[in-house]
C-alpha cells in the first residue's frame, strides 16, 4: 500500500533523525523508501544523497543530489555537496563551478537562512583557493612564454588582471554625449601626443606664474559653483567648495584676459597643443588647486570626444589619481592624459595644497571633418540650451 502524506513525512522525518545520530544507514533505507513511493522531494533527495555520501556510495550520492537539484537548481545545500563530491573524486574544475554557483545564489537580495552562513563562508574560500591557483598556474605558464616572445604589453598585463580578478573594468559613461567607436582607455599611451615634451619643459616657468597668481587669492574660486538656473544634486560636497578651486586662462570657450596677461609663458607653452576649441564651450584651461584633507568623489565626465590632461605643478606626499582601476601619484614636471568620462577621483591627504595645469585637447582618432562635426553639434546644443546646458572638466 502506497505511503499517505504522512507516513511520508514521518519515514522522512526519522530519516532525518537518523543522520544527525550518524546512523548513515538507517537514514539511507528510510529516505529510499519516501523515494520509492514516488513522495520525495528535493529534501528528501537531498537527505538520501548524505547518506549515500557517509556509506561511501559515491555513484548513489551523485544521483540522489542530482534529483534534488533537478527540483531545487539554485538549493545551497545541493550545490555544496555536489562540490564536495567533485573534490573528493580530484575533479577542481567542477568543484569550482560548483562553489562558484553557491556563491551566486547567496547574493542579495536573496534572504538566506542563518544556518547557511558556514557554507556560504566555506564556498567563498574555497572558490578563492581556486582562483589563486589557477592564477598562480597562468602565471607561470606565461612567465615562460614572455621568456620567448618578450615581456607582455601593459593592455595584455591588464587584460590578465581583468580576467584574474585583480582588477575590475570600468567603461566610459559619459554623462551628456557618447561618440561611438573609440577605444576605451584610461591613460593612453604619451607617445601619440609629441606636444608633450615642450609642455614639460616648461614646467618651471608655468609655475612660476601660478605662484604669482595664488599670491591673489580673488583669482581661485570654487571649481563646482551653484547656478540659479541649474539643479544642484550629487556634488559629493564639491558645491561651492573652495577646498576644490580654479584659477581660469579659459573658461566655457571664453578668454579670462587678466589671468592671460599674468602668464604669457603658459600660453606659450599651449601654443602647439591641439586644444578643444568650441564656441560657447571650450576650451576650458584652468590652474586646479586641492586643499590639504580634501577628496574629489568618484565622477564621470560629460564627453568621450575629448582627453583631459595634467601637468603637475606642485604636489607634495599624499596626493593621488584614480581612473577607472588605475592609480597614479602626480609628479611634478610628468604630465598624463585621461579619459575623464571613465570613473575618477581625486585627493590630498597632506598638509599642504596640490596645484595642476588642466585642459582638454581632441582625442587623436578624430579627422579634421569628425572635429568640425561635433563643435558644430555642441554650438546648436548651446543654442538651444541657452547657455544653460551643463558641460565642465
Amino acid at each position: 500500500m502506497p505511503l499517505s502524506i504522512e507516513e511520508a513525512q514521518s519515514l522522512a522525518n526519522s530519516a532525518v533523525a537518523s543522520l544527525h545520530r550518524g546512523d548513515a544507514a538507517a537514514a539511507r533505507v528510510a529516505f529510499a523508501r519516501v523515494v520509492a513511493e514516488g513522495a520525495a522531494d528535493a529534501s528528501v533527495h537531498l537527505g538520501l544523497a548524505y547518506a549515500c555520501q557517509a556509506l561511501g556510495e559515491v555513484a548513489q550520492a551523485h544521483a540522489a543530489v542530482d534529483a534534488a537539484l533537478a527540483g531545487e537548481p539554485r538549493n545551497i545545500r545541493g550545490l555544496m555537496l555536489k562540490a564536495e563530491l567533485a573534490e573528493d573524486r580530484g575533479d577542481d574544475i567542477s568543484a569550482a563551478s560548483f562553489y562558484r554557483a553557491v556563491l551566486k545564489c547567496a547574493e542579495p537580495p536573496t534572504p538566506q537562512p542563518p544556518d547557511l552562513a558556514p557554507l556560504v563562508a566555506r564556498a567563498q574560500a574555497r572558490t578563492n583557493h581556486y582562483a589563486e591557483r589557477f592564477e598562480a598556474t597562468l602565471r607561470e605558464q606565461l612567465a615562460a612564454e614572455a621568456a620567448q616572445s618578450g615581456p607582455p604589453s601593459p593592455r595584455f598585463t591588464q587584460s590578465l588582471d581583468l580576467l584574474t580578478g585583480q582588477k575590475q573594468l570600468y567603461l566610459p559613461a559619459p554623462r551628456l554625449y557618447r561618440f561611438p567607436e573609440l577605444p576605451a582607455v584610461q591613460f593612453p599611451e604619451r607617445a601619440a601626443f609629441p606636444w608633450l615634451d615642450k609642455l614639460e619643459a616648461a614646467t618651471a616657468d608655468i609655475r612660476r606664474e601660478l605662484l604669482a597668481l595664488m599670491d591673489d587669492r580673488s583669482a581661485f574660486a570654487p571649481y563646482v559653483q551653484s547656478d540659479a538656473r541649474r539643479a544642484s544634486i550629487k556634488k559629493g560636497g564639491m558645491l561651492d567648495n573652495p577646498a576644490w578651486s580654479a584659477c581660469y586662462l579659459w573658461k566655457n570657450g571664453q578668454r579670462v584676459e587678466a589671468n592671460m596677461a599674468r602668464c604669457p609663458r603658459t600660453l606659450e607653452a599651449l601654443a602647439d597643443v591641439p586644444i578643444v576649441h568650441i564656441p560657447g564651450r571650450s576650451p576650458s584651461v584652468l590652474f586646479s588647486l586641492l586643499r590639504p584633507d580634501t577628496r574629489i568623489p568618484p565622477h564621470h565626465g560629460y564627453v568621450n570626444t575629448r582627453y583631459i590632461v595634467h601637468l603637475p605643478l606642485i604636489v607634495p606626499p599624499g596626493c593621488a589619481f584614480r581612473v577607472g582601476n588605475e592609480t597614479r601619484e602626480w609628479v611634478e614636471g610628468k604630465a598624463w592624459l585621461f579619459d575623464d568620462t571613465i570613473e575618477h577621483e581625486a585627493w590630498n591627504t597632506s598638509g599642504l595644497t596640490r596645484v595642476i595645469l588642466l585642459f582638454e585637447v581632441w582625442r587623436p582618432e578624430f579627422t579634421a571633418t569628425e572635429r568640425a562635426h561635433v563643435s558644430a553639434l555642441f554650438q546648436a546644443i548651446e543654442r538651444q540650451s541657452g547657455g544653460v546646458g551643463e558641460w565642465s572638466i
